[in-house]
Order: C-alpha cells, then sequence, then structure tokens
C-alpha cells in the first residue's frame, strides 16, 4: 500500500479528530506519566493533531519538539492549534514516515507515540532504539486486544507483526521483548457509549 493510501483514512479523520477525547487523555496521561526529565530533545511519532507534543512542551519543558506524521491534514490541525499552544514555535511539524524518524541516531531523550504503535509495526520498536540517546525514555500507547475494533478501512491498516496485549503484563512484554528496559504498564479505561481500553507503556533504551 502506497504511502497516500496509508494517509487517506487518517486525512478523513482529521477534523473530527479532536472531538474524539479518547485520544487527548492517553496522549497526556502518557506524557504526565514521564518523571519529569531534562529533555533536550523529544519525537513525537505519529503525533497526529499534536496532543502528545503539546503536553510534552507543558510537562517535559524541551527545548525542542519533532512532531511527525504521515496525514497531512492531521499535522495541519495540529499546526493550526500551535498558534495559541506552542506560541514560542517549539515543535517542529514534519509530514512523512514516522518511521524511520526524522531525527539522527542517538540524539532523542524522549520519544512518544499515542495510539499508534498498532499502526505503525515492530520496526517502530528498532527505531526508537536507533534515536534514544542510552537511558532515553520512551513512552507509547496500545489498544486492548479485548476490546479494540477497528472500521473497515483502519482494520486493514493494522500491522500484523505486533500481537495486541489483553493485559498490562502482556503490554510490558512487548516493550521487553523489544530490548527496551525498566518497563512499566499501566491500564487506560474510559466507558461513555462504548468501552476504551489502552494500555501505556513507559520503558528506557539499554544502555550501549
Amino acid at each position: 500500500m502506497t504511502a497516500d493510501a496509508t494517509a487517506t483514512p487518517f486525512d478523513a479523520i482529521a477534523a473530527a479528530y479532536d472531538e474524539d477525547d479518547f485520544h487527548r487523555v492517553v496522549a497526556e496521561r502518557l506524557v504526565t506519566g514521564i518523571p519529569a526529565p531534562r529533555a533536550d530533545l523529544v519525537v513525537d511519532v505519529a503525533t497526529g493533531t499534536g496532543s502528545a507534543a503539546f503536553a510534552a512542551l507543558e510537562h517535559l519543558r524541551p527545548r525542542r519538539v519533532v512532531a511527525v506524521d504521515l496525514s497531512s491534514a492531521m499535522v495541519a490541525s495540529a499546526v493550526a492549534k500551535a498558534a495559541s499552544l506552542d506560541p514560542a514555535g517549539v515543535v517542529e511539524w514534519s509530514v512523512g514516515n514516522a518511521v524511520p524518524a526524522p531525527v539522527a541516531d542517538g540524539t532523542a531523550d524522549v520519544v512518544l507515540c499515542a495510539s499508534s504503535l498498532h499502526f505503525l509495526g515492530a520496526a517502530a520498536f528498532t527505531d526508537w532504539l536507533r534515536i534514544l540517546r542510552p537511558g532515553g525514555v520512551v513512552a507509547f500507547s496500545v489498544p486492548s486486544a479485548e476490546v479494540f475494533s477497528p472500521s473497515p478501512a483502519f482494520a486493514e491498516l493494522v500491522a500484523d507483526d505486533i500481537a495486541l496485549p489483553t493485559d498490562v503484563a502482556g503490554a510490558t512484554r512487548l516493550a521487553e521483548a523489544a530490548g527496551f528496559v525498566r518497563v512499566s504498564a499501566t491500564e487506560v479505561r474510559i466507558v461513555t457509549d462504548r468501552t476504551r481500553v489502552a494500555f501505556l507503556v513507559h520503558a528506557e533504551a539499554p544502555s550501549r
């Protein structure tokens, strides 16, 4: 599938994406779960409309944020919000493939990926280890296999090389199996007209 074809379903939902508060809640809890380090460079992979990037500005106070997404419409929505949420222009917005991320090896202090790992696949783990400095933090979320039910347009984009977990132990094993250390996972469960469950995973890149 071409990059344009992959981006199309995300472009189609960009205008209404922020109406679903679940994505913002997941992104913000993912970021606030990081013990506030001195973050020089934060990379927000598959940034969507920028919820994790904006949360990082407030919580991590980084010198620089690189936020990348394949969907030009999603990035356009994020840029529109940046006028008020990032007046200093700390975030560098980029339209393109999130894997590989557009940063040099071993330069990132924090990598964020909210609500997108299941679309990126296992190659994302390898790339995050590439760009993180030793001891750098990765924070990602992944939906629970028990309740995840994507529409047909998105179902065909779900990676087949990551088994979605059903509990925090399974979410922890995802990061451990990929080579990360000091892994922890928590569950976010929100019940409205339907039950939404995601696991938030925090881990570190090993010392080289």
